[in-house]
């Protein structure tokens, strides 16, 4: 029994002499305690948490080389290799988690609107619930700051620069023809659903290195991922109906969506301006279909439009009227692949394709347009650590324009060009802490029809300020070629250049933001003719230049007020330039000094409905009087316009929508047009140029059928 005991005893001595402790202290980058840090040893059951002086302690049993874990929640988790025998008195730091959500977020010159976004602007959702915007995402945009009020055009116009430096993009690859053709006076609208799109990123300035050939702006739309379910959407509405349907399988599905929008019934119940011989009238299609593999998603979009009117518009040195009649065909395919190549690559690739044919008689004029457009691109990302990602990348832009023009002069005269554009980016983010971040990049372009090559460099820091708000600077190179009104008269140009200074202020608490961003653009390289439009016998330089300086502020709040959303917007902007047919630098006629925006919803549950509001307000924009000495040398009278809109939930699935625009019938003007020649008292007679429609009225009914009986077109209802 003796020898029992003794032998008892001494395997509980040896086995204490084999525990090895293991202790420290846990801290921040501040060198204050971390309270209830998990330590461990992995692959062991061995470890404990930190008391409140952030120490820890406990034994092992294990020898030999291991990995000592420590890690807490927004924090990155560190780990040791080394024996355990020398794992003592240690004083480990943990990293602030620059990927959580209280990070700084590199945000200049950006608005987001996406489940997967930090800082969220405006929801997709927005889109089809802004009053003003009719169901367009271009509309529900342009109730942002850094874009001005061009009511008689419809496109986007950013920061003092006309809608051609702003551009388009479908999951990456670019959109040559992102708008339907309109006629003079009335507004143009964007060719795609915003209900197949579950992001939006509107990049007002200082964007990405990825994104070239736009000097103002680029806007991203990422198609929808992965549907949540099988379903049907039908609308019948007083412009004409449309119906999508979904379909989903186990690695695959399919959207499509069909539209047709006649106005002929409209214009018959509302007088239009324009005198139409045949209305308006688009018939759309588009599908996305998605394919998940073992590493990545494949999808295809597809979409088409026709659209025609014919119609004669009032003029003032044409007795008889302006006769305008037009044809558009459009077709654009986008095929995208995103994966994940190892644990730290992940690839995107993708192409897209245009062919947009436009046939256009002016009076005896005839004109028929064509462009066919190729665009592809590769994207490499590679997570060197959280601290640290690297994208690199290539891209080729391919244009073929031709244009034919006939008139009771000229017969079967054709212009045109070949643009062919390879470019090549790279860029850094770089965290150097969880309030400090930077963006940094570079990108050049190589244009064949120019024989040119450029370098554009850009960069972006944030600086988190508190808890709730930041700091950021951003500069950046922006190159473009000229439009294609003028490329297919002369190829004789440089692209032109705009650079971007930017310093935004970002406060973001639970459900309200705030931004401030103050900016400063210094365009050169600008396109530059004689005449009054471009022409085959125009004079063409690249001697343009300008500027465009401003702040922009925005507001939005959901939470203060119960069942209210709301978002206010202004835009202070101070822009010259000399560029087209400009005789001196001046403010164009498409720049606003002051733009205000005011959006709010509210939900009311006892009538189970939204009501809302859109409130623009823009300054005059600049003419010429050509009865007073100058150029562009007045302002027309300021454009104000209320919209109201109501969606009723009959049931769960069906709604009905309402709209009106401009609903306090405000007489807008958005120029003037001037006779050719003076009377006979030597003055030049003008006429107003009033919208098409002073007031556009909208009714229609959405109905879904989905799996769930319980889904809708406005699904936040």
């Amino acid at each position: 029994m003796k020898n029992l005991i003794i032998i008892i005893i001494a395997l509980i001595c040896t086995n204490l002499n084999s525990q090895t402790i293991i202790n420290g202290n846990v801290l921040n980058s501040k060198k204050e305690p971390i309270i209830g840090a998990n330590i461990y040893l992995e692959g062991t059951y061995d470890g404990t948490t930190s008391d409140e002086k952030g120490n820890f302690s406990f034994t092992t049993s294990e020898t030999g080389s291991l990995a000592l874990v420590v890690s807490y929640l927004s924090y990155e988790t560190f780990t040791m290799l080394g024996d355990v025998s020398y794992m003592k008195d240690l004083t480990i730091k943990l990293k602030d988690d620059v990927n959580a959500l209280d990070a700084v977020v590199l945000s200049a010159g950006t608005f987001n609107a996406g489940d997967n976004s930090k800082v969220n602007v405006l929801n997709p959702l927005d889109v089809v619930t802004t009053a003003s915007a009719l169901g367009d995402f271009v509309g529900a945009l342009q109730t942002l700051p850094g874009t001005t009020t061009v009511a008689e055009d419809g496109r986007l116009f950013v920061r003092g620069g006309d809608a051609n430096e702003t551009q388009i993009f479908i999951d990456g690859i670019r959109v040559f023809t992102p708008y339907s053709p309109t006629t003079n006076n009335a507004p143009t609208r964007g060719r795609y659903s915003p209900f197949l799109f579950d992001g939006i990123t509107f990049s007002t300035g200082g964007y990405s290195a990825e994104y070239g050939q736009a000097l103002s702006s680029v806007l991203l739309l990422n198609t929808i991922d992965e549907p949540d379910q099988e379903k049907t959407d039908i609308g019948i509405m007083s412009l004409g109906a449309t119906l999508g349907n979904t379909q989903k399988w186990e690695k695959s599905s399919i959207s499509v969506n069909a539209s047709y929008v006649n106005l002929a019934p409209y214009n018959a119940i509302f007088p239009n301006r324009n005198n139409f011989i045949k209305p308006f009238e688009t018939a759309s299609g588009e599908a996305v279909y998605r394919r998940k593999t073992d590493s990545g998603l494949f999808k295809l979009y597809g979409a088409f439009d026709t659209s025609s009117f014919e119609l004669t518009q009032e003029d003032i040195n044409l007795p008889e009227s302006q006769y305008i009649k037009l044809k558009n065909n459009n077709f654009y395919l986008n095929g995208s692949y995103s994966g994940v190549l190892s644990d730290t690559w992940s690839m995107q690739t993708g192409f897209s394709f245009t062919n947009a044919n436009n046939k256009i008689y002016l009076g005896d004029r005839d004109i028929k347009d064509s462009e066919k457009s190729i665009h592809s691109k590769v994207k490499f990302k590679n997570r060197i650590s959280n601290r640290f990602k690297l994208y690199f990348g290539a891209e080729y832009f391919k244009t073929d324009f031709e244009e034919q023009y006939n008139d009771e002069f000229v017969d079967n005269v054709r212009y045109g060009f070949n643009n062919n554009i390879a470019a090549a980016f790279a860029e850094a983010d770089i965290f150097i802490s969880k309030n400090l971040a930077f963006k940094t990049g570079l990108r050049g372009e190589y244009s064949e029809l120019f024989d040119s090559f450029t370098l554009a460099p850009r960069a972006t820091m944030a600086y988190k300020i508190s808890s709730k708000s930041q700091l950021s600077l951003a500069y950046g190179d922006f190159y473009q070629n000229p439009s294609s009104n003028v490329l297919k008269f002369n190829q004789d140009f440089e692209p032109a250049n705009a650079k971007h200074y930017i310093l935004n202020y970002q406060y973001n608490a639970d459900r309200k933001i705030f931004r401030a961003e103050a900016y400063y653009k210094d365009y050169s390289g600008l396109e530059k003719f004689d005449g009054a439009f471009a022409s085959f016998d125009s004079n063409f330089s690249n001697n343009g230049s300008g500027f465009a300086k401003g702040i922009d502020f925005f507001w939005r709040d959901s939470k203060s007020i119960k069942n209210v959303d709301y978002w206010l917007s202004y835009s202070i902007l101070d822009t010259k330039r000399d560029y087209r047919n400009f005789i001196e630098s001046a403010q164009p006629n498409f720049a606003n000094t002051h733009n205000f925006s005011a959006v709010a919803k509210y939900w009311i549950d006892d009538w189970k409905s939204q009501v809302g509001f859109s409130y623009a307000y823009a300054s005059g924009r600049t003419f010429t009087n050509p009865n007073k000495s100058g150029f562009l040398n007045e302002k027309t009278k300021a454009f104000n316009s209320l919209s109201l809109n109501w969606a009723y939930l009959i049931s769960p699935q069906k709604i009905l929508y309402a709209s009106v625009n401009n609903a306090l019938g405000f007489k807008n003007i958005n120029g003037y047009q001037y006779a050719n020649t003076p009377d006979i008292n030597g003055n030049f007679n003008r006429r107003a140029l009033r919208p098409a429609l002073d007031q556009f009225f909208f009714v229609g009914f959405f109905w879904t059928i989905s799996e769930d009986k319980k889904s809708n077109q406005l699904d936040n209802l």
